[in-house]
């Protein structure tokens, strides 16, 4: 698996795309951040050469489709575009995946990682390997997202200043959704302010007690909270919970109260 190769051909992929554009320049920043994130993980778990490799390579390609679904859309937004079922059809579908990687030994589990990375819930995977490679993107996705949110601007993956967002509601399908400790559903968010709660249920979505241990040596439940002003009365108590609960959560995972996959 020559990883460099495939970076090379990543960047010659980026060329059809308008770099300069904030939302594009966002997402290249990110594809480099996951495979960081995922090398961190993977070492942390002490997984063999090959997996960690793997792990980087899934997460070079992870996004692959979001570049389309910008320049078509230039929008993030699930409605405009399956991006992960894109990757998946230009990878496979359209065999570009040989000019990324030459050999097909690890196709099905970078098929299946990718087309399931973005999905509400991972569920149906039968093959260790293949459930391990699918765990790890979403974790590595999920922790340089918390990157993301701290330091490109509010404008760019909210479409509003950080003000404005403050100033909104947190809707109680969403707020009871967080207090039972589940994902969000996109269907259940109607402001900015549950978009933003959102992002901080991703927490409950983690996998790994190597993913937690690095969340919480980066402080990036209160920074993240942090980021927004939350001008509304409702909206800060409500943040003030939300941090508690994470906070909480999270010392959990790490004290080994809850089962977490390994």
């Amino acid at each position: 698996m020559d990883l460099e190769y495939a970076v090379r051909q990543f960047e010659d992929y980026l060329n059809h795309y308008d770099r300069e554009d904030d939302k594009v320049r966002l997402k290249i920043v990110h594809t480099y951040g996951v495979m960081d994130c995922s090398r961190r993980i993977a070492e942390g778990m002490n997984l063999d050469r090959e997996d960690i490799l793997l792990a980087r390579l899934i997460g070079l390609l992870h996004d692959i489709g979001r570049f389309e679904q910008l320049k078509r859309f230039d929008s993030f937004e699930p409605g405009t575009m399956d991006h992960a079922s894109f990757g998946v059809e230009l990878l496979f579908g359209e065999g570009w995946i040989r000019r990324f990687v030459k050999e097909d030994t690890w196709d099905p589990i970078i098929r299946e990682a990718i087309a399931r990375h973005s999905d509400f819930c991972l569920e149906g995977i039968e093959d260790e390997r293949t459930l391990l490679h699918a765990r790890l993107i979403r974790d590595a996705d999920k922790l340089d997202n918390c990157r993301v949110k701290l330091e490109d601007p509010v404008e760019t993956f909210m479409d509003l200043p950080a003000v404005e967002v403050g100033r909104q509601k947190i809707t109680e399908a969403v707020m009871e959704q967080f207090r039972r400790k589940e994902s969000i559903l996109s269907a259940n968010r109607q402001t900015k302010m549950d978009y933003w709660v959102s992002y901080m249920a991703y927490f409950f979505d983690i996998n790994f007690r190597e993913t937690f241990a690095i969340i919480r040596k980066e402080d990036y439940v209160t920074r993240m909270i942090a980021r927004i002003p939350y001008s509304d009365p409702e909206t800060a108590a409500r943040m003030e919970e939300i941090e508690e609960t994470l906070n909480q959560y999270i010392g959990e995972q790490l004290a080994g109260k809850r089962r977490i996959p390994v």
